[in-house]
């Protein structure tokens, strides 16, 4: 055998694109930037993904209904999660074929009582959520997005609010300290150039009219006024708030060439993605029910009742299984499962963190993660051979391009995903992903090529594994 056949060589996607593939890369790339500017919030794209749902026949499904073969449904959980399924000719006691992925991305929330005025300015007192690089919040356009929960004469009424989106829209910032008096600042670590507690959204200056001797915060009266002629909001009602700040920057495409994608909130929407298109386009009924589960909270550690660690999935699961009288774990322990989320892409201007051996490339294709983790495989699942063979063939038999991929050298830090938490539920699973380039940062970057091979790849496990 020769050297070429004996060795093995990632390959960028370039060299064997088919013109079928090209055209595909394009238009599936239009479609994921009108979905990344609409789902800036988990809850803005659960109500996108059901949107599409319905445009391709899913319905609402309770448990109450029955399920046949080729049959399309969906279940949302309080509203910043949801779950897909098309019925398969076969038992669910066969198992499942399943993607999981992750709706929520790094922000920064306002907080339960957030409103202040000092010196002639309003602002939003904040704390961040998820991993993030706070000096990068700085100085930039926000939009603010979320719910807040009114209460007014005795009712609870839920009111939607999203400003910033709009070109006639005003935006918001967090203001940063001028060079010129910045030196004892640079001299910081970069975790303290700009520290939590300086988190604070610049939202007003423009003080009431409104005569009232006992009130001194003239600028916060003036925006509780607005607030309240928009929304019938109190100062009280922020306590029962869901409100974020995110950048206001749409997507579009990066380079001469447009081959690159650049948006806030790639990890993890650039795999919910494809994870929810891939079952909306299967044109034949499954011989496996595929699943397509989409959850809250992974950037802070999966809890809560909307992450992969609510009981909400076995619900969902269980109402399935009880339709054909399956018991789930005889359902889960013959299920597979790709834990669809992103990985680090090589970055050639800090090449000193990654291992060039290991590492996943823009433009060579889907990213399979054996194991994820930090350290000694720390928060691994760690997928076994068979199962990362099984996947290996799958990926080759129908043309799609794929690379192994470790994040980062082994002691340079890492991170986890949600596959530890499929395998606790006995399902086979394999982390599977799009590489991205400044991961977590307002303002992603990934490619073209690598996101259409995501979304093939996972319809190729719908439909063949």
């Amino acid at each position: 055998m020769t050297s070429e056949q004996l060795f093995y060589d990632k390959k960028t996607g370039f060299d064997r694109l088919t013109d079928e593939d090209k055209q595909g890369i394009q238009t599936y790339a239009e479609g994921y930037k009108k979905f990344l500017d609409e789902s800036k919030t988990e809850r803005d794209a659960v109500l996108e993904i059901a949107r599409m749902a319905e445009s391709k026949g899913f319905r609402a499904w309770t448990r109450d209904d029955t399920l046949r073969p080729g049959d399309k449904i969906y279940r949302i959980n309080r509203h910043k999660g949801i779950m897909l399924a098309v019925i398969g000719n076969q038992s669910l006691a066969e198992g499942v074929r399943l993607t999981a992925a992750h709706l929520d991305a790094p922000r920064v929330d306002i907080r339960t009582v957030p409103l202040y005025e000092d010196n002639g300015m309003a602002f939003f007192k904040t704390h961040y959520y998820g991993g993030i690089k706070k000096y990068q919040w700085t100085a930039i356009p926000l939009e603010l997005r979320g719910v807040v929960c009114v209460c007014e004469n005795g009712e609870v009424k839920r009111v939607q609010v999203r400003v910033g989106d709009k070109p006639t829209d005003p935006k918001f910032v967090i203001t940063d300290l001028l060079p010129h008096l910045a030196t004892e600042q640079m001299t910081r670590k970069a975790t303290e150039v700009i520290k939590g507690e300086g988190l604070n959204i610049l939202i007003g200056s423009v003080p009431s009219e409104t005569v009232d001797e006992k009130c001194s915060e003239k600028i916060k009266l003036a925006i509780m006024e607005h607030l309240n002629r928009e929304y019938g909001m109190t100062e009280a009602d922020f306590l029962s708030a869901e409100l974020c700040c995110v950048p206001a920057f749409n997507a579009c495409d990066i380079g001469f060439d447009r081959s690159f994608v650049g948006a806030y909130g790639h990890d993890d929407r650039v795999c919910s993605y494809p994870a929810a298109t891939s079952l909306f386009d299967l044109t034949e009924t499954p011989a496996h029910t595929g699943v397509c589960l989409l959850v809250d909270k992974e950037e802070i550690g999966s809890e809560g009742v909307s992450g992969m660690l609510s009981q909400a999935f076995e619900w969902f699961m269980g109402d399935m299984c009880r339709t054909q009288g399956v018991e789930l774990a005889d359902c889960f322990a013959h299920s597979f499962c790709l834990s669809a989320d992103v990985t680090a892409a090589y970055d050639p201007n800090f090449a000193d963190v990654y291992d060039k051996r290991n590492s996943a490339f823009v433009n060579y294709g889907v990213a399979l993660c054996k194991y994820t983790g930090s350290g000694g495989k720390g928060g691994a699942s760690d997928a076994s051979a068979e199962v990362v063979g099984k996947v290996r063939k799958l990926m080759n038999d129908n043309g799609v391009f794929w690379q192994m991929a470790e994040m980062g050298k082994t002691d340079a830090g890492g991170g986890g995903t949600v596959a530890k938490f499929m395998a606790q539920r006995n399902i086979d699973t394999l982390d599977a992903g799009v590489p991205v380039l400044s991961m977590h940062a307002p303002y992603e970057t990934v490619a073209k090529l690598d996101c259409y091979m995501t979304y093939k790849c996972m319809k190729t496990i719908f439909e063949q594994a």
